[in-house]
């Protein structure tokens, strides 16, 4: 998918004020964010900051998820029902919650059932006279799939909607509180179809988030406006902006002039500076992630589970993860975060051991070495907090080996773009959980389905693996699908698609006088930040 930056690219209505002029006003937070948003609709975008600048901000979902626990909360669902066979979701919604509005268009009624189908209906239906505007192809609908778990979803009155599913699904209540779950304006989605602009509706949102968009200026602000009727209850900052400041050096200084109060992912060399400093303050949130290097292994020479093996032998990850995450990292061994249902406590490990790698290589006819590309992310991660740093060491890792690495880096929309494709041949790439649920690692990055919708960046398709974890979401009994998940893992560490590095713990900086702003495994919430 493109990045749809041009398109993304609104006029801004008046020229806006320099951050730091506005940074002296209490109604007014400025975020400085990683990068520009592939969209502002979240079913259509996949990545991070896309998510941050607009599904947490913009809209709600049927449910949310409680901080320390991480298990469905209700959100726009006040509460919901599970038939015995599990098959059938009932979800009961809030009344009295309102949309915003913009210069297109002013809601005339409050949420209801009919926005929920539509929110679906756009993702799931091919004809659907939204599944095409903006070249939405919903990879992360289809990659959890949705696409063919849900058989029909039909509106029982205004306040009660029902899902039929072909088959139990033990992570399917979990789904709703993703970002792509997020739940758009059914009527304005036909306003617009009738004005013939129907892209307004990705372009210029209606949600019924806690902020409303107001301006946008590619790669460089967004600025968001105080929902005034927000269902939670009043936002106490009237605005938001977000400085799009891709360099974390620049972030930083930006935090220390005050020209920003929040910055996501500072850098781990940057921790002493900021807690030296009386005005800042570091954050840390304990995240359900998982950063790793993922092979193609339909390419030559990753095809061979023999090289995948010897790479894992020959990369250093405790030196790694040493060097780059100092003390906010741990390092990894399964697609699977240590602390979620399912992991593998006793799953074995690839050791440093470039005498086993070498004699791998050997008896996969490489005795002569290797070349390849080694893709590196151009964005900073709790997963991966210094890509360029990781690719050089395993770069230099490889090369004892007699694999050379050629480290390659693009912008990160053409970055995911060109990974979806499969055009790498070892990228960096990591995964941060969405609902708390062991598919989310599992199937999502692993399955052989989710080769084509472009989340397996491995492109591995191991028949054996798959049965498992597709058998593992049929079932409730979470110790049956613990076992389900172990046996998985196993079958993982021999076929070795990955490097697994490192869990990362999620940073974040604030001005002192910053309360309320706070970041969980849905992102980050905006809804009670305030200056003090």
């Amino acid at each position: 998918m493109s990045t749809g930056k041009t398109v993304l690219a609104l006029a801004l209505s008046a020229l806006l004020p320099a951050s730091a002029a506005w940074a002296a006003n209490k109604d007014t937070i400025i975020y400085c964010s990683e990068a520009s948003p592939e969209s502002f609709n979240p079913q259509i975008a996949s990545s991070g900051p896309s998510f941050v600048a607009s599904s947490q901000t913009l809209y709600n979902r049927l449910i949310n998820f409680d901080p320390v626990k991480n298990t469905p909360v209700p959100s726009l669902a006040e509460s919901w029902t599970i038939s015995p066979d599990g098959k059938t979701y009932t979800f009961t919604l809030r009344k009295g919650v309102k949309f915003n509005s913009n210069k297109y268009f002013k809601p005339t009624r409050d949420f209801n059932a009919d926005d929920v189908i539509f929110s679906v209906m756009r993702q799931k239906d091919p004809k659907h006279p939204y599944h095409n505007v903006s070249q939405g192809n919903y990879e992360y609908f289809n990659d959890v799939g949705l696409d063919k778990l849900i058989q029909d979803v039909k509106k029982i009155d205004d306040y009660h909607v029902q899902f039929t599913l072909s088959e139990p699904n033990a992570a399917f209540l979990a789904d709703w509180g993703m970002d792509f779950a997020s739940i758009l304006s059914a009527e304005y989605g036909e306003a617009m179809l009738k004005k013939g602009t129907p892209e307004n509706v990705d372009n210029w949102p209606v949600g019924t988030g806690p902020y409303a968009l107001q301006q946008y200026k590619v790669d460089s602000q967004i600025r968001y406006i105080a929902n005034p009727h927000y269902w939670e209850g009043e936002v106490p900052t009237k605005h938001l902006i977000f400085s799009i400041t891709p360099n974390v050096e620049t972030r930083l200084a930006k935090l220390q002039t005050n020209e920003c109060q929040i910055i996501p992912a500072p850098s781990p060399v940057q921790f002493p500076v900021i807690k030296g400093n009386k005005d800042l303050a570091l954050h840390a949130v304990e995240a359900l992630n998982v950063g790793y290097l993922a092979f193609n292994t339909e390419k030559k020479p990753f095809d061979n589970v023999l090289v995948r093996q010897a790479l894992n032998y020959a990369t250093d990850k405790q030196a790694i993860v040493k060097a780059v995450f100092l003390d906010s990292g741990t390092v990894a061994k399964s697609p699977i975060p240590s602390t979620m249902l399912g992991y593998k406590k006793d799953l074995p490990d690839y050791d440093y051991d470039p005498q086993k790698a070498k004699a791998l290589l050997k008896q996969a006819g490489l005795e002569q070495g290797a070349e390849v590309t080694l893709w590196s992310m151009p964005v900073q991660r709790p997963y991966n907090p210094n890509s360029k740093r990781i690719a050089e060491m395993i770069q230099n890792d490889w090369a004892k080996v007699g694999v050379k690495a050629k480290i390659v880096s693009y912008e990160w929309g053409e970055y995911l773009a060109g990974m979806r494709k499969g055009e790498h041949d070892s990228a960096l790439y990591g995964w941060m959980s969405d609902n708390g649920d062991p598919d989310n690692f599992a199937g999502t990055l692993l399955s052989c389905d989710n080769i084509q919708t472009g989340s397996n960046a491995a492109r591995w398709c191991d028949k054996s693996y798959d049965a498992l974890v597709k058998k593992a979401l049929l079932v409730s009994d979470p110790q049956a699908r613990a076992t389900l998940y172990e046996q998985a893992q196993e079958i993982f560490y021999q076929q070795a698609p990955w490097i697994t590095l490192a869990t990362g713990k999620t940073f974040y900086a604030t001005r002192s006088n910053v309360s309320g702003y706070r970041v969980s495994m849905m992102g980050s919430d905006f809804s009670k930040a305030k200056l003090n």
